[in-house]
């Protein structure tokens, strides 16, 4: 069998996985864990909203809805079936910059299993289109429903103005609307390449076995056509960060506020020191915001940090959800908590405590065959070396309080923050936000839902 171009496209590391490189470009790595007998597998490819064109926002994530619709040698019905009968559950998801179709079964399913995902990603029939578009329009209604959702699209908006990133990966209404079954057609074989497509497999799996099923099953080698090439610039441009003002009216029981602003790239070496920082600011319940919030004073239910790592930019922020009444007095807690961070990010038992945190969650989150199949794909995809827990853990020992005082100045001082907002009135939420500073970009003004 001649699975590879070279000698040098098949490698095992020292952390226990393998990876393959064939001939058409299809990445195959694999992680074998002998105490268990199923296997996670999955499909990734770097096709997201990310470079989707205005018109055509959304098809990505109806692209992927559609490879459950049948394939050359599945129908729809049948797929579930097969599934169902492995007492297995198929899933995919669309981010900004990806797609990925998975599963876990056990051993002795897992060639079958291959055979109707490969089948799915690379003959799809495109069959039923009306019904699941409708399907995908109502989940856009039910994603605009949701005040907690519609928050964090709109701090995407606010934090990355009209970037590509600032779009929904869900699309809007209008665009799905209109895609019709020849965009869908050429939109995947232009995205769904041999070269950008990764296959990881995590478990019970012999790595050889998975890139003979891969050689067997691969699409075609033809030339693809050519790809949107404004799309795919404006995906690479620069991202003109901004402390804008977001605010959508929506008639709710509270408001729900995202502060936020630039991050850093999922390759930047910092991002074991955003981490840790993130959870002495928000991300644990002994974290700064959650105990003076909700513990000490009963402000919200709800209180965290997150991040987003993209190929060339990121944003971080923290979420609150409060009633009314409780909006001003939350907003002044976390106008000064985020400079309290900015001046004193962390004393030597909050670093410990956040490292330590770190690292459990790591370790327990890899005890799952389908994290790390997650991993092993996610960084094949993205061009990243796959770390070894130890090296994970070597790296977040070594972050320092100088560490965090330094990535804290550059991503959390509330001046440079956007502010986005949801709930029933505009004026409210402009006097709370005013500890947060005076943006330097105007406000977009009030939006009705």
């Amino acid at each position: 069998m001649a699975a590879t171009a070279t000698d040098a496209a098949h490698r095992a590391s020292e952390s226990g996985h393998e990876i393959t490189t064939l001939d058409s470009g299809v990445r195959v790595v694999t992680e074998r864990i002998p105490a268990v007998r199923s296997v996670a597998l999955g499909f990734l490819m770097d096709t997201g909203s990310v470079t989707e064109s205005e018109q055509q926002a959304g098809i990505s994530h109806l692209l992927e809805h559609m490879l459950f619709r049948g394939s050359a040698n599945y129908g729809s019905e049948e797929i579930d079936q097969i599934f169902d009968e492995m007492g297995a559950e198929l899933n995919a998801g669309t981010d900004k910059e990806s797609t990925s179709v998975y599963t876990r079964v056990l051993d002795g399913h897992l060639e079958r299993a291959f055979d109707v995902m490969a089948d799915m990603v690379w003959r799809p029939r495109f069959e039923g289109l009306e019904a699941e578009r409708e399907v995908v329009l109502e989940e856009i209604a039910m994603y605009e429903d949701d005040p907690q959702d519609r928050v964090f699209e709109e701090a995407a908006r606010a934090v990355f103005g009209s970037h590509p990133l600032g779009r929904p990966v869900i699309g809007n209404a209008a665009a799905v609307a209109a895609i019709d079954r020849e965009q869908l057609h050429a939109y995947r074989a232009s995205r769904y390449t041999p070269g950008s497509v990764v296959i990881a497999a995590a478990g019970s799996v012999e790595h050889e076995r998975l890139v003979a099923l891969a050689e067997r099953a691969q699409g075609s080698h033809e030339d693809p056509p050519a790809r949107d090439t404004a799309a795919e610039a404006a995906a690479r441009a620069p991202v003109e960060f901004a402390p804008r003002r977001v605010f959508l009216r929506k008639d709710t029981e509270q408001f729900h506020v995202c502060v936020g602003g630039a991050g850093i790239g999922r390759k930047d070496e910092r991002r074991f020191a955003l981490r840790v920082l993130e959870g002495i600011l928000g991300g644990t319940s002994s974290s700064r915001l959650f105990q003076e919030i909700r513990e000490r004073r009963g402000l919200a239910y709800s209180v965290f940090t997150y991040s987003n790592l993209f190929a060339a930019s990121g944003e971080v922020g923290l979420y609150v959800g409060t009633r009314p009444e409780n909006l001003v007095e939350a907003l002044e807690i976390v106008a000064a908590e985020l400079r309290r961070c900015v001046a004193d990010p962390a004393d030597e038992a909050e670093l410990a405590r956040s490292r330590e945190n770190l690292k459990g969650r790591i370790v327990l989150g890899l005890e799952s065959t389908s994290s790390r199949m997650g991993r092993l794909g996610g960084s094949v995809l993205a061009g990243m070396p796959v770390l070894s827990v130890d090296e994970m853990i070597e790296r977040i020992d070594a972050v320092t309080v100088e560490d965090l005082r330094e990535l804290a100045a550059e991503l959390f001082a509330p001046e440079r923050l956007a502010v986005a907002g949801v709930g029933p009135e505009q004026e409210r939420f402009e006097q709370a936000i005013e500890p947060l500073g005076e943006p330097s970009q105007a406000a977009s003004g009030e939006r009705a839902a």
